[in-house]
């Protein structure tokens, strides 16, 4: 994912998501690139001073698999994410709803049932 704000989203997906930060370039200074885990999960950011928007944003979305995808939902709203599919039962077993980060990302929420 690109950003022209690397810090605001690194924050939301540290604090509000709960990504844990695993590496930073440079170490020291404004960051470029940073690299965070969440489980098994890895997801890269970097700075793009030029991005005026999520250019595959349209292509791809983040699923994120929570104990609870209504609670899950709504610490993501409050974090500054834009739901734009509210959390509904799935006929193959799972909740599911879907929300954009700060920057326009997609990220489907998701909980078994």
């Amino acid at each position: 994912m690109t950003t022209t704000d690397l810090p605001r989203l690194i924050a939301f997906y540290r604090d509000v998501v709960g990504f844990e930060l695993t590496y930073r370039f440079p170490e020291d200074g404004a960051p470029e690139f940073v690299a965070l885990r969440l489980g098994n999960s890895e997801l890269g950011l970097a700075a793009d001073p030029k991005a005026g928007g999520p250019p595959l944003a349209h292509r791809w979305e983040l699923c994120v698999y929570a104990d609870d995808c209504d609670s899950a939902v709504a610490v993501l709203r409050a974090g500054g994410a834009t739901v734009t599919e509210e959390p509904v039962d799935q006929p193959w077993g799972e909740r599911s709803a879907r929300v954009t980060d700060p920057d326009g990302n997609r990220l489907l929420v998701l909980s078994r049932l």
